[in-house]
């Protein structure tokens, strides 16, 4: 495996693992406030809007190819 290989497929795995750690605790946190169904969508459509960012940013580099 190059270097190249290992360091995309960390940088893959890593951002992932980060992203499904901010989805638990994005959870948690309506849980434990106890926020309710609205709390709870307003919750994860917020604080999950930089993750869509982060994929769209993604997405847009890959499409013109930068």
């Amino acid at each position: 495996m190059s270097i190249e290989t290992f360091e995309s497929l960390s940088l893959t795995l890593g951002i992932g693992g980060l992203v499904l750690y901010m989805i638990y605790v994005m959870y948690r946190l309506a849980r434990d406030s106890g926020a309710g169904r609205f709390g709870t969508v307003m919750i994860f459509m917020s604080l999950g809007l930089g993750i869509v960012g982060f994929a769209a940013k993604s997405l847009i580099q890959l499409v013109i190819q930068v």
